[in-house]
């Protein structure tokens, strides 16, 4: 971003930092602004998170400038300011948010903007997807938002907080927001032990919830932040999102989805009413001669993208889910037919392949079904004849 803003005028610089809630973007932003002041002639903060919000940062932008008390206000005057000014849209995550009508129309100015929606890179010059962080960068977060830690190792506690502060680093995947929480709860009892032990058990509840003192003024925890735009998608991107945790995280492909969608039933195979989960579910991404329908299936997954829910991989033409995300999806389930229906949705798609089929689609979806041979034994099992072939050879044992 700072050769990016050091750009000649001429032109209105966009950029857009997007990613997972949780990611660190609005941090990253801030930092930004506060290494690089000096390039700017005003800087000016929008909460994008509602209209509301915005509307009321722009009257507050004309109010201090003496220009009027109404958002469009604002907007002429910085549109008739010829300046290296900047404006910080925080938080644009609502993908219903007409954005582009609250960019001044002018050839001047800059523009950040963070986002979980990667979709509002069509109105930036630029734009950088944020990650979990480096692996050092991690730790010593963790050891500082865990001030208080002076372990039960004293004489050799470098070398020990290090050790297990890359450990639990490691077990957070690097999520900024997962780790400042995690350190913030560690600093109560200065111990790291404890917490790690305490972790294995009670995840849930420790990443639900939010200690009063902490190194980041984040109002909501890791789970709440996914949890609020997990209620904003449709019940049929619930449902998918859902399915798919029972899949590995990585390698989702949308011929799992699209292969079972052509099962053919016969004499040997389950009744329609045996599989009517699944083929509920494989029918709304269809067309109504029963036709798989990518469109569909594209509607589903921009919409769970547009919360970083999800993400998509050209290159590989793949889904995946961030760690944490995908074990957190699992948790939303109350009830074991997600999990049969998952498994019957991939026996419907291995049935129909051939041995050339899949040597040529067998490498998309084979490793995300580890996953599902993985899952507890308490679950349903799936029908004998669309089961994956591994559940069907443990049913002969």
């Amino acid at each position: 971003m700072h050769q990016y803003f050091k750009k000649e005028g001429g032109k209105q610089d966009i950029f857009l930092l997007h990613g997972l809630g949780g990611t660190g973007k609005t941090q990253i932003a801030l930092k930004f602004i506060e290494e690089s002041a000096s390039i700017f002639t005003d800087i000016f903060l929008i909460d994008t998170s509602t209209v509301t919000a915005i509307e009321t940062g722009f009257k507050n932008i004309a109010t201090a400038k003496g220009v009027g008390d109404s958002a469009q206000d604002a907007l002429q005057w910085l549109k008739s300011k010829p300046d290296e000014w900047l404006l910080l849209f925080d938080n644009a995550d609502d993908p219903k948010i007409d954005l582009n009508k609250y960019f001044p129309q002018c050839n001047h100015g800059n523009i950040l903007i963070t986002s979980r929606n990667p979709g509002l890179r069509v109105y930036t010059n630029s734009h950088s997807a944020v990650f979990d962080m480096e692996e050092l960068d991690a730790v010593n977060l963790l050891l500082r938002s865990s001030a208080n830690y002076g372990g039960n190792h004293e004489g050799e506690s470098d070398i020990y907080q290090w050790y297990v502060a890359f450990s639990f680093a490691q077990v957070l995947c690097y999520l900024p927001l997962a780790i400042i929480q995690a350190g913030a709860f560690i600093s109560k009892s200065g111990n790291l032990d404890s917490y790690l032990a305490l972790y294995a058990t009670n995840k849930t509840w420790l990443l639900s919830q939010k200690s009063a003192q902490s190194h980041d003024d984040y109002p909501w925890t890791v789970y709440t932040t996914w949890q609020i735009s997990f209620d904003q998608l449709t019940q049929q991107a619930k449902t998918f999102l859902q399915l798919c945790s029972f899949l590995h995280y990585q390698g989702i492909s949308e011929n799992i989805f699209r292969n079972a969608a052509a099962y053919k039933f016969g004499p040997s195979s389950p009744y329609k009413g045996e599989l009517q989960m699944p083929s509920e579910v494989l029918s709304q991404f269809s067309d109504n001669s029963g036709i798989w329908d990518p469109l569909c299936l594209m509607d589903v997954t921009s919409e769970i993208r547009a919360y970083s829910l999800i993400t998509f991989h050209s290159d590989q033409n793949l889904f995946s889910i961030h760690p944490l995300v995908h074990e957190w999806i699992r948790g939303t389930i109350t009830d074991g037919e997600h999990y049969r229906c998952m498994i019957e949705i991939v026996g419907m798609s291995l049935a129909g392949l051939g041995a050339m089929d899949m040597e040529v689609v067998g490498p998309q979806m084979l490793p995300p079904l580890g996953k599902l041979s993985q899952t507890s034994q308490s679950k349903p099992a799936a029908h004998p004849s669309t089961a994956t072939p591994e559940l069907k050879k443990k049913k002969s044992k």
